[in-house]
Order: structure tokens, then sequence, then C-alpha cells
């Protein structure tokens, strides 16, 4: 019998569906697109992706750690807001966790955005070329985008359980085509490549020489960290989690260990076939997939069914992530740092409807952001920050809990000794303090037509117009007599 909390809550959400969440929250776009479009965003990076692949994961397994530790502490809806409120402190658990929503929400938009092209693409490969032109069109590709997402609104407003029978088989499914693309990307190699690009274009994959050069690698790490980036909605999903103190860090690790191994072997896979000289130089023109580049060496039904699987992954982002982002909202509003009517719970499906609703608006602005700028990595650029400053403030909180809340710190069950606490939660923030500060060197100095087209001051301008929020509800609390800080001294209601 699933347990109902006092928020509203249900705890429906097996070892299984929680690894399922996470999982389908960080694979889609990430392995699909960014490693190819990669060499566009950061030009030189040239055969050295999956090293900068390999440097990324290590501040995201650290981030991980930092989560694993925290969730079997505190396992409440909205957990990386809770961590760093009851950890740290409550404005910096505020703006980091909105940092988080804003980046998540507006992931969500890109993603059902760039949704519609792979779509395109399997239509286009199955010969019906008309129906693929139409989906081309700037109205139907906005109105798709619009119809899937709110679907996913839908799926996740019908309870938690609704979204697990969703997404654990579409995983299965999604692992069983990206196994495809990994197992034909090994078989071919350059000279298949090269043979099928005289054959389709007659004309001969460029000869550039690699340039290495360390700033380069780290602004490539910086963005492919991106790919990591999902594993947190399992702690979000923390007060709908049955034993969620063994579960949540359980699934976090499960997340994290196959996403990071199916990234490495789908890119390497992918290179395998297709020269990194030719993706550095139409990356410059055209927008890449990984269906699209073997689409050279494939017949054009094996392309259908792997285009069918990487658009099988975007579909399985969204319902995911919105059920992350739509628990923080919850736990500010449970908090009361946030307006109360946000954390109304539906009576019948037990989901914070009016959450979702709102992070699903957030989505629909980011869909029509992608459009208008006609460039995705906007999103993108804006997702990094917000997450790389989200787990950031994870790794200090590790850190600071022992101090800040020790009755709560006692009850950690991961990474228990404070002797490897401290250096695996350092080494953690200094990493991720690294990779912020080239990422937003990178943008800052980028050159752009607008300065809106810059991720940094969006980002600033959303944080500023966050804090307003935050400050102005605490004063309410305190003008009602509230001891806040009575607030932030322990977990919320189960």
């Amino acid at each position: 019998m699933n347990k109902q909390s006092s928020t509203g809550l249900e705890r429906k959400l097996g070892l299984l569906g929680l690894a399922a969440t996470g999982i389908c929250s960080m694979l889609g776009a990430a392995i699909n697109i960014i490693p190819f479009m990669l060499q566009r965003n950061v030009p030189g990076i040239g055969p050295y992706v999956l090293p900068a692949y390999l440097f990324a994961a290590v501040p995201a397994i650290l981030a991980a750690l930092a989560y694993a530790t925290l969730s079997s502490a505190m396992p409440r809806a909205g957990g990386s807001y809770v961590f760093a409120s009851r950890g740290l402190h409550p404005y910096l658990g505020f703006v980091a966790s909105f940092s988080q929503w804003f980046g998540l929400s507006v992931a969500i938009g890109v993603v059902s955005y760039v949704m519609i092209p792979f779509i395109r693409d399997a239509v286009g490969a199955f010969g019906m070329e008309g129906l693929a032109i139409a989906l081309d069109q700037g109205p139907v590709r906005v109105g798709l985008a619009l119809a899937f997402l709110w679907t996913s609104v839908g799926i996740n407003m019908r309870g938690v359980g609704n979204v697990e029978r969703v997404l654990v088989p579409l995983m299965f499914v999604m692992f069983i085509l990206g196994g495809v693309v990994i197992v034909t990307g090994f078989i071919f190699d350059h000279a298949d490549f090269a043979a099928g690009l005289m054959a389709k274009e007659g004309v001969l994959v460029p000869d550039v020489e690699p340039q290495f050069s360390w700033s380069g690698l780290l602004a490539a790490s910086a963005i492919l960290f991106s790919s990591f980036i999902g594993f947190d909605s399992i702690a979000q999903a923390g007060g709908e989690a049955r034993n969620p103190e063994r579960a949540l860090p359980m699934a976090i690790g499960i997340a994290v260990g196959v996403v990071g191994l199916f990234y490495f072997m789908f890119t390497a896979a992918v290179y395998n076939t297709v020269p990194w000289q030719f993706v550095a130089e139409r990356a410059q023109t055209q927008d890449l997939t990984a269906p699209g580049l073997l689409g050279y060496v494939l017949e054009p039904h094996w392309t259908a069914l792997i285009v069918a699987g990487a658009a099988i992954a975007l579909i399985n982002d969204l319902p995911a992530m919105l059920l992350a982002v739509s628990r923080l909202m919850f736990a500010w509003a449970e908090d009361g740092v946030f307006p109360k009517g946000v954390a109304g719970v539906h009576e019948k499906w037990n989901t914070p409807h009016i959450a979702l609703i709102l992070s699903g608006l957030m989505a629909t602005v980011a869909i029509l952001g992608s459009h208008f700028a006609g460039d995705f990595f906007l999103g993108v650029d804006i997702l990094v920050t917000s997450m790389l400053v989200n787990f950031g403030v994870m790794c200090i909180t590790v850190l600071s809990l022992p101090h800040r809340n020790p009755e709560i710190a006692s009850r950690m069950t991961v990474v228990r000794k404070r002797s490897m606490q401290i250096p695996l939660a350092s080494l953690g923030a200094c990493l991720l303090a690294l990779f912020l500060g080239v990422h937003l060197w990178k943008d800052l100095t980028a050159v752009h037509s607008a300065w809106y087209f810059h991720s940094t001051p969006l980002w600033l301008a959303v944080m500023i117009g966050a804090s307003l929020v935050y400050f102005r509800e605490v004063a309410k609390l305190k003008a009602d007599g509230i001891d806040v800080d009575a607030i932030f001294s322990d977990l919320p209601a189960e």
C-alpha cells in the first residue's frame, strides 16, 4: 500500500522508476546532438571530444556523490532546495534551486523544440517527403513542440505512477535502439564513410589538422557536463519514493553509471565511423545529429530506426524533467518562500498540478525563444550555467551540513566518514567552480549580434527576479509572526 504524506503526495516510485526518472532526464539531445554540434560551439575541439567527455564526468560523479549523500539524510520533495536550505542557508538554497528550475525548464522547452527535426528525419527516411517538408515549417514545428510539452504535463498531472508506466518501457526501447548506433558505429570506419560521402555528394572528407588547446578542452568539458545533468531529478522526487533513504542514493548511482558508459560508447561509435574533420566543417553551417551522420553509411530503414530511437530519447526527457522542476516549486511554496498556492496538490491524482502548469509555461517560453532566436544553444548555455551553480552549492552543502544542522547530518548513510566527505566535496566544488568560470568567460567573450544572445546576463536577470520574490515572501512570513529560523531547522513534513 502506498503511503500518502501530510502534503498530499504519495510514495509510489520504486528503485526502477527512480532510476528511469534520472536516466530519461539525462539521455536525449545530450547524446544525439551536443557531442557533434560541440564542433561549432567550441571550434578546434576536433578529435578531443572523448577526452573532454571523460574530464566532464569527474565533477559530475562528485556532484552525484554529493546528491546521494544528502538525499540519504533528507528524502523530501524538492531535494536540492531542501538540502541547501537546511544544510547551508535558506536564501542560497532557494537561489540555487531556482537556478536549477529555470535551467531545466528552459531545457524542457529546448528538447521539445529539437524533437521535431528527428521526427521529420524519420518521416523522410520512410519516403514521406511532403510530410517531412511540412514538419519543417515554423508554425507546424512550434505547434508540435507545444503539443508534446503539454501532453507530458498531462501525463505528470495524472500521478507519478503514470509517469513510471510511461518511462520504464520507453527507457528499455531507447537503450535497444541506441545500441544499434553503437554496434553499427563500430562496424563501419572512416573509409566506409568517405565512400558513402563520395557516392551521395561527390565530395571528399576535408583534410584538417587538429589544434589542441587546454582552454578549448575545458570549454568543451563545461558544455558536455550538461550531458550528465538529470540524475538530480531523482532527488527532487524524494517525497514520492518508496524506502527513500536507500532507493534515492542507489538510483542516483545507477543513473550516472549506466548513462556515463552509454554516452562514451555512443559517441566513440559515431566518431569511429564519421571523421571529426567532416563533423567540424559541416557543424559550422548546419545542425548535425548522430542519425544524420550515420545515414551516409546505413540503409534508409536502419537510419529511420536510429532516428526513432533518438526521438524516443527526447520524448522521454519531458515527463522526467517536468516531475523534477515541479517538485522544486512545490517545496518552495510548502516552506512559504514562494506563493503558497503553488503548493496545491490535486485531490484525485496527488500531484502538484499548479507547479506543473507553471513549469510548463516556462518551457513554453523556451520553445518560443528557441524558435525566434534560431539557435537552441542559448538554452543549453543557460542550462549549463544554472546547473554548475546548483551542483557547486550541493558540494558546499555537504561540507557545511554537520556544522549547520548536526542532527540531520547524523542521518547520512552514504559517504558517512567525514574524512571522505571533505576531500570529495571540496574537489567537486573546486572543479565545478573552474567549469563555471570557463563557461562564463566563453559566453561573455563570444561575439553575438545582441546582448540577449549571451546566457549570463539573462541568467543574472532571472536570479535577481527570484531573489526579490524570496525576500518579499520571507518578509510576509515574519510580518505574520512566523519563526522563519524554525522552518529551516528541520525537514519539511513528509
